[in-house]
């Protein structure tokens, strides 16, 4: 068992890491009720933007539905499950199901509780006879499953600096702040926050129609409505609608909905909502006896690798074109740009040494094989690369084809 990490640098980067799907899941909700009795001050989309972004909730407690319409097809065929009798077999089994309701709970429909207070968060998902639990902590995170009596235990490796990490990080900030900064004409600043924004908006409006839809309620709480909507017909995305809470600035709503479609493909949302803080005991978990129990680390560099990383990152900035790929492979090429945005890059291999599992997902197009949601499109060519965008297959085919 790996030695247990502390401290406040290991929360920042374990939460995020692990909290992204639950943060997510807090933020992302069905879309609101709208209601004349609601009339909130009004806010252009600059100032809406603004008040979401100054919003300072850190704790909340509450009851979210997520509903998931995406076109999936079955993804228990990426865990396949088969056990065998030794321990291993055993524990690879419990990892696969625990993996298998990971993907669930992203892509499924349920009912849940979610709890956040600062780097401690819990989603607890009520099934029917039984219960699943996330617990996200400062330095591990736990998912929990009382019906198969499973508990996967996530932590940060005991070698992973995260400290240099983030000094390095920071470094680099302020590094590129001072060049920037000496690259500017004499006399000129830097462009203020609120310069900043009113230039984003600039480009996003490029790309997106954005707008301050209809004041609405959403569980029981006064809200805003922020519309995006893409310029281009050649994405499967047809719009996306936040609600924003109208006292506190927190996401309260929104929904994804796909091009031509009438009901979101994906929905997730508070019923109720309190912005108090848990009780403490909410957060706490230890595995009962009779319990199975594995572990698993975080795939977070060592010292050293994040050391390496970064000389080949300052080396590729230099044009030195001998150094080898970092370790999460060749950059990616860019196809689009905006909303029919399409990244493209080398698998690990080619199709065929792709599992059965995954072909069983995929179906045949021409130079490979293809899976298309209502809101994503994912394209592995025979030659060993991968495709993926918010676009239609043909679109992905016709990238492939292209060549480089």
């Amino acid at each position: 068992m790996s030695p247990r990490a502390t401290g406040p640098n290991r929360a920042r980067v374990l939460v995020p890491a692990i909290g992204v799907p639950i943060a997510i899941a807090a933020a992302v909700l069905v879309p609101m009720q709208a209601t004349a009795a609601v009339d909130l001050p009004d806010k252009t989309v600059e100032e809406l933007l603004e008040f979401a972004e100054a919003s300072d909730v850190e704790s909340l407690s509450g009851t979210i539905e997520q509903r998931s319409e995406l076109g999936l097809p079955d993804l228990g065929a990426l865990t396949g499950g088969a056990s065998g009798g030794s321990e291993g077999d055993e524990t690879d089994a419990a990892a696969s199901a625990a993996l298998e309701e990971l993907i669930t709970l992203a892509t499924g429909s349920f009912d849940a509780k979610v709890y956040l207070d600062d780097d401690r968060a819990r989603l607890q998902v009520l099934d029917r006879m039984a219960e699943r639990n996330v617990y996200l902590g400062p330095d591990e995170a736990w998912f929990v499953d009382s019906e198969t009596q499973t508990a996967t235990r996530l932590t940060v490796p005991a070698d992973a600096d995260l400290e240099g990490i983030e000094a390095d990080l920071r470094a680099n900030a302020d590094e590129a702040k001072a060049k920037a900064e000496a690259e500017l004409p004499e006399g000129a600043e830097l462009p203020t926050p609120q310069q900043m924004l009113d230039r984003a908006l600039e480009r996003l409006d490029e790309t997106t129609e954005v707008s301050v839809g209809t004041d609405g309620r959403v569980a029981g709480r006064d809200a805003y409505e922020l519309v995006l909507e893409p310029r281009t017909d050649g994405t499967l995305v047809g719009e996306i609608r936040v609600a924003i809470d109208g006292e506190n600035g927190a996401a309260l709503a929104a929904s994804v909905t796909a091009r031509g479609a009438s009901e979101p493909a994906f929905s997730t949302g508070f019923t109720d909502v309190s912005f108090a803080a848990p009780d403490a005991a909410v957060f706490a978990f230890e595995p009962a006896d009779g319990f199975t129990v594995t572990e698993q680390e975080l795939p977070i560099p060592s010292a050293e690798e994040w050391a390496q990383w970064q000389a080949d990152a300052e080396a590729r900035a230099e044009g030195d074109d001998g150094v080898a790929p970092d370790r999460h492979g060749d950059r990616p090429v860019v196809h689009g740009e905006g909303w029919a945005t399409v990244v493209e890059m080398d698998a690990e291999g080619g199709l065929a040494e792709a599992s059965a599992a995954l072909e069983a997902l995929t179906t045949p197009v021409d130079g490979g094989r293809a899976l298309q949601t209502s809101l994503l499109s994912v394209l592995l060519t025979d030659d060993g690369r991968v495709l993926a965008g918010s676009v239609p297959v043909d679109a992905l085919v016709e990238y492939a084809a292209s060549g480089r």
